[in-house]
């Protein structure tokens, strides 16, 4: 086992939170969170997504949370879109700076659900933001591979499914001209397992050796944490967290929460294995307390409320 030395834990709890909560969060109290969460280290903090809001209400002041944004030296504040006229929102936006990124499911079940997409549609709208991103010079830094552990509607997602999208993304970058990106491979329902991201990632490394691999876990079935020790015993050295807890995917179809890995808990693991990840667990931990005032309802962080490990005098 070898464990990174440093890793990079990049914060969506904004993004992901407020897209996912069901009652309505004011602006205000989002960007008292995001000016938080840029005093504890984190470097990347993905803050909305330019979506439709007649299907994700909590983003429809996208426009308003980036006007509101205080710059910090070494932070970099992100969006997600997931179509031209999200992208097209995007680059208009204040304060954001522009990371191309493409998204396909590998479950087509959750591809016709989630966007109304199959393969071959998924592709092709990947190929159209492709296109924009060479157009406007933003570079493409991430492809994601939705639903790449399993599927709540299709159930088992085979491993060559995941390395058939992959493959077919990085062609249509090289053909636009794009430089090769990282790979983030979502367990967009939380259906990972250690055994699993041992496979999965084992797979994508033994086809691309030099393919740099991030991890977006859900924690939904408690495995969340289980899953990023096996990602760190393999080496992954990027993580997608929120903090507390916070998100979910909204059309996942889940009964109870379906929260994202906790920062703040994660960075504790990192911690206490000498692996660094440049977080203040302090500060983190008050951004999680706040994050529940935030929302008004427990979230599921343990970190924030049992503390560090440290003996009480």
């Amino acid at each position: 086992m070898t464990l990174p030395r440093r890793i990079e834990i990049r914060e969506e709890g904004p993004r992901e939170g407020f897209q996912f909560e069901k009652g309505e969060i004011a602006t205000a109290r989002k960007l008292e969170l995001i000016e938080a969460l840029a005093q504890t280290g984190l470097r990347h903090i993905q803050t909305v997504s330019f979506v439709d809001p007649r299907r994700v209400p909590g983003m429809a002041d996208a426009e308003a949370v980036c006007a509101g944004l205080t710059p910090h030296p070494g932070v970099t504040y992100n969006a997600l879109w997931l179509n031209p006229k999200g992208f097209l929102r995007a680059l208009v936006a204040p304060n954001i700076a522009l990371e191309g990124s493409v998204s396909v499911s590998a479950s087509e079940v959750f591809g016709r659900r989630n966007q109304n997409r199959d393969r071959e549609q998924d592709l092709a709208a990947a190929a159209a933001l492709m296109a924009l991103y060479a157009q406007h010079r933003v570079p493409l830094a991430r492809i994601t591979i939705m639903a790449a552990f399993g599927c709540n509607f299709q159930g088992e997602v085979p491993i060559g499914a995941v390395l058939d999208r992959i493959e077919a993304l990085l062609a249509l970058a090289g053909g636009a001209g794009l430089e090769r990106p990282y790979v983030s491979l979502a367990d967009t329902m939380a259906w990972a397992t250690p055994p699993a991201i041992q496979r999965v990632v084992g797979a994508v490394r033994e086809k691309w050796p030099d393919l740099e691999v991030s991890l977006h876990l859900h924690d939904t079935r408690g495995m969340a944490m289980a899953n990023a020790w096996a990602g760190l015993q393999m080496g992954v050295a990027r993580f997608d967290a929120a903090i507390a807890g916070l998100g979910g995917c909204p059309f996942a179809r889940h009964a109870g929460a379906a929260g994202n890995i906790c920062t703040e808990d994660l960075a504790l693991l990192c911690a206490e294995s000498g692996i660094e990840t440049g977080l203040q667990l302090e500060r983190l931990m008050a951004a999680g307390r706040l994050a529940e005032e935030v929302v008004g309802h427990p979230l599921p962080g343990r970190v924030k409320q049992a503390g560090l490990l440290m003996a009480n005098a």
